[in-house]
């Protein structure tokens, strides 16, 4: 009888937005990588939603220009962290509504997961502001793991969320 090692995941999506307490999450998604031999697939979205209330006389190449330099930084810092490691890394940059460019890019890449930071509001500021990480947690057909990233919380706190089962598994990480 023969054993072998099963990996649940070959590839990982990892949307990333750059930010310091983001990297907690693109940190989470290297060690996965790691340790199921897997390859992450990086990606940065430009919301360009967010840029559509900008008068017309704005000089678009020089906020395309910042938007892509800001976005390679950030892909810069996970290929930094999985070269570390020894992980496997594509890039890509986006442009769109970030949720639906997330989805799209792991159904696009033959994504096994998606790992991601969600900043876990809550009340009012969830309705007003909406959350990217519960846009894809409902629309993804492959799992999610989100890694919250609140400044005020040291402690990575991780949620799996199986879409197919609609179930929900907490993960204490920091064991």
């Amino acid at each position: 009888m023969s054993w072998y090692i099963m990996t649940l995941y070959d590839r990982i999506l990892v949307p990333t937005d750059g930010s310091p307490e983001g990297r907690r999450a693109v940190a989470h998604a290297v060690e996965l990588a790691a340790a199921h031999d897997a390859t992450i697939s990086g990606l940065y979205v430009i919301n360009t939603a967010s840029y559509n209330g900008l008068p017309m006389e704005t000089a678009w190449e020089g906020v395309t220009t910042l938007l892509n330099t800001d976005g390679q930084e950030a892909l810069d810092v996970l290929e930094e962290l999985a070269t570390d490691r020894g992980v496997r890394v594509e890039t890509e940059i986006s442009e769109g509504s970030p949720a639906k460019e997330i989805i799209r890019t792991a159904e696009r890449q033959g994504c096994d997961l998606i790992v991601m930071g969600t900043h876990g509001r809550g009340g009012l500021d969830r309705l007003l502001l909406g959350s990217v990480a519960e846009k894809v947690v409902r629309g993804a057909r492959i799992p999610v793991t989100t890694v919250r990233i609140d400044e005020s919380n040291t402690e990575t706190e991780a949620v799996s969320t199986e879409t197919d089962t609609e179930t929900a598994v907490s993960v204490d990480s920091s064991r």
